[in-house]
């Protein structure tokens, strides 16, 4: 069998994410999870008649951040400082009322379960408070590790695959694998690895199953270790070198096989295109294993489909027949 392996990304259904925005969606989900504990007991509602109010005021002070940061006229850094301390300000004072929630103890399965909602979307808060101080007035660069791109899917990465019309998508690395058939045999959402670490897993599920002859990918899976393991199990690796080449690569890379080879890997991208245009590149389930579902139901779509082209395809060669005879 002669595979190909490729990856790309499918977002998550995420709107983008900004330190301020991101404080905003902790402190509106706190508010929502309290009004709906409000129904359970009267001791929520003591000091929260003006709940609207919250609300109302973190919303129209992140709205007064968010366009001090897009303003570039004259003073916009003594701007965004007053606009940063009155957003942190009232973030603060309902941090500090929201935490006195937590002498309350839960009575039922529904309010602990809201309580435990409750905790963490403050945990959010007091995060993103920290985080927008740190880079806004203390002019500090926040670590991406320390960075969480959805409050809501906190599993979803930042990443840039160099394209010049996307230069960020927020979701997995999906790496699907096909063979000369046009069918997808194997798949994997990754999580925080790059294509090189995808290369060899990809081929040990593979070889239980079939027998591979060469396998083709582009210069983000090349590894020189990942080569000589392929080759070791008689296995001809497609695989361009990213960076300059010596003069044993420029040979390998040269040959007349190689070349038809890399010509031939260009059809995964067709693969991937139209896994993309019919639902692949967004996903609309929640959560990881709501990620993993979709995209394994998304590649049985996509085989069955590819099986169903085959089977009319030989049908019309079979009327053409009938009718020439």
């Amino acid at each position: 069998m002669r595979i190909k392996i490729d990856s790309f990304v499918t977002e998550a259904n995420v709107h983008f994410p900004t330190d301020y925005n991101l404080l905003w969606d902790s402190g509106r989900k706190c508010l929502d999870v309290l009004n709906k504990l409000m129904e359970f007991t009267d001791s929520y509602c003591k000091g929260w008649r003006k709940i609207d109010f919250w609300r109302r005021e973190l919303k129209n002070k992140m709205l007064t951040l968010s366009r001090a940061t897009v303003d570039k006229s004259k003073n916009r850094e003594k701007r965004l400082k007053e606009a940063t301390n009155g957003y942190l300000r009232i973030a603060r004072m309902l941090s500090d009322k929201l935490n006195m929630i937590k002498q309350i103890p839960p009575s039922t399965i529904e309010e602990y379960a809201l309580r435990f909602n409750l905790d963490y979307y403050l945990e959010m808060l007091d995060k993103h408070i920290d985080l927008l101080d740190r880079r806004l007035l203390k002019g500090e660069k926040i670590a991406h590790e320390e960075k969480i791109f959805s409050i809501f899917e906190p599993w979803v990465e930042w990443i840039c695959k160099g394209k010049a019309h996307k230069p960020v998508e927020l979701g997995k690395r999906t790496c699907i694998v096909s063979d000369q058939w046009h069918f997808i045999v194997d798949w994997w959402v990754a999580d925080h690895q790059q294509d090189n670490l995808l290369l060899l897993p990809a081929m040990d599920r593979i070889r239980h199953h079939f027998e591979i002859s060469r396998c083709s990918s582009d210069k983000n899976f090349f590894s020189k270790i990942d080569i000589d393991i392929m080759e070791l199990f008689g296995i001809m690796p497609v695989i361009p070198k990213k960076g300059k080449c010596n003069q044993a690569e420029l040979q390998r890379e040269s040959d007349v096989e190689f070349i038809k080879a890399r010509r031939e890997h260009s059809a995964i991208e067709s693969n991937i295109n139209e896994l993309e245009h019919r639902g692949l590149n967004r996903c609309p389930d929640k959560g990881i294993k709501g990620m993993h579902r979709y995209v394994g139901l998304a590649v049985i779509a996509y085989n069955l489909r590819r099986i169903g082209q085959i089977l009319l395809a030989e049908d019309r060669k079979a009327n053409k027949l009938r009718k020439a005879a």
